[in-house]
């Protein structure tokens, strides 16, 4: 029987777009670039060669072009798990749901994902500037967990050596592993990334160690976390949104990774307020070979 979503489950603005990004299915390009900053919509689409439409919505900016030939809709997401699962669903919305009759489409349309952020490095071998690919991402959001399937696409051992090690608070979500697309890696990340496994907090401050002025739950999580190792990979930076981005494409059948900018050190306990200008070597490697 054909699944019919309900106006209370996919909310259709009255002009035909997604509740929230505000786009129609023909905004949307194959190939996806998300970012977090709605001022670096503009900043990757000046790369472009044309420009066809500029959408913007709260946190959510579009901006679809072409660059070398290639079409790609640049996104911004705003900040955490939680607007990604905002982004990703409405993505999938315009490209596998028809609006009109409001069920699935008879061919699945694939997207690719992939998300050029920020970091905070925890390796020697992560200093401030240095480009970090996701190959898999540990999410203390707990988003997957409330999509079934969660336990068929994460990496289960990964899991459970993990919050052993930590000795898991079970008063926190549990955590859950999974792998960025490998093809999508070994394309975008070539040669000029360190590849390891990326932490996604559900905060900035106490999810990844900050202490301000309330103390914290674990003052030893960061020095846990830097002495993780699993079959060769360590634990190389914090984000907050690379578990979501994976995790939800997975489920949905697109091809997603995250890349990073190094741009604190935790380990060194250094930092780089002045990077916008130095992540511009990011965006044009990723657009090059999205």
């Amino acid at each position: 029987m054909e699944k019919y979503f309900a106006p209370s489950e996919l909310i259709i603005n009255p002009d035909g777009s997604s509740f929230h990004l505000h786009l129609k299915p023909e905004h949307l390009a194959d190939r996806v670039i998300l970012v977090g900053d709605p001022g670096r919509v503009p900043v990757v689409a000046a790369h472009f060669e044309e420009i066809e439409n500029d959408v913007a919505s709260r946190e959510f900016r579009t901006i679809t072009g072409t660059y070398k030939g290639k079409r790609i809709s640049v996104q911004s997401t705003g900040i955490g798990c939680d607007n990604i699962d905002i982004v990703v669903n409405e993505l999938d919305a315009l490209a596998n749901i028809d609006f009109e009759k409001r069920t699935e489409k008879p061919e699945h349309r694939e997207l690719t994902i992939v998300r050029i952020g920020t970091c905070g490095g925890l390796q020697p071998n992560t200093p401030v500037g240095t480009f970090i690919a996701s190959v898999k991402s540990i999410g203390f959001d707990g988003l997957l967990n409330f999509y079934a399937g969660r336990n068929d696409v994460c990496d289960l051992e990964l899991e459970e050596a993990f919050k052993q090690h930590m000795n898991w608070n079970p008063q926190l979500g549990a955590p859950y592993v999974i792998d960025a697309d490998k093809e999508l890696i070994d394309r975008v990340a070539g040669k000029d990334m360190v590849r390891g496994i990326t932490i996604a907090c559900g905060g900035f401050y106490g999810p990844q160690g900050r202490e301000l002025r309330i103390p914290l739950a674990d003052p030893h999580q960061n020095e846990k976390v830097e002495a993780f190792e699993h079959k060769g990979l360590r634990i190389t930076n914090f984000e907050m949104e690379s578990s979501a981005v994976a995790g939800l494409s997975r489920l949905l059948g697109h091809k997603a990774m995250t890349c990073c900018m190094v741009i604190a050190n935790r380990l060194a306990k250094e930092a780089n307020t002045g990077y916008k200008n130095s992540i511009d070597d990011l965006i044009t490697l990723v657009l090059e070979r999205i």
